[in-house]
């Protein structure tokens, strides 16, 4: 049984080496030297500006995390020796339900991601050309069909 909770930010580091493993499981367009340049701000920006959930097991260990701002998934990963196993849809379903989140961004070149989001309820309602810090990693603009 996993639970739902406010991530601390003593579990950041934790939910780092989470995102690398979920980074290299499915998005092959980064290159070496782009996950080194997002560590930092994985790190030092993102997860202490956004409401972060962390899924955990009754022993603390993290299995995946989501953060959020507003009604938007900001991002969503799950460790890949978890992935399959219901994590993702857990926090999708809980920042839709809980939180109202109704927006998100997906990587074009991540398609296992964007079939997820199709998959939950969620449409394409635009494309951009980058990424937003103006890297050419295209993104594909998702709302959730109430």
């Amino acid at each position: 049984m996993l639970i739902i909770e406010p991530a601390q930010p003593v579990q950041f580091p934790r939910l780092l080496a989470v995102w690398e493993s979920s980074v290299r499981a499915t998005h092959h367009f980064l290159r070496e030297e782009d996950i080194c340049a997002l560590r930092p701000l994985l790190l030092n920006t993102y997860l202490p500006n956004l409401r972060v959930d962390v899924a955990r097991d009754e022993n603390g260990t993290i299995y995946g995390f989501l953060g959020t701002a507003e009604n938007r998934i900001e991002m969503l990963f799950v460790h890949a020796d978890t992935r399959g196993k219901g994590v993702g849809k857990l926090l999708v379903k809980y920042a839709v339900e809980q939180l109202q989140a109704d927006e998100l961004d997906v990587n074009e070149q991540n398609p296992q991601g964007a079939g997820f989001y199709l998959h939950m309820g969620f449409e394409q309602t635009g494309r951009s050309e980058l990424d937003g810090e103006g890297n050419p990693f295209p993104l594909l603009h998702m709302k959730y069909r109430r």
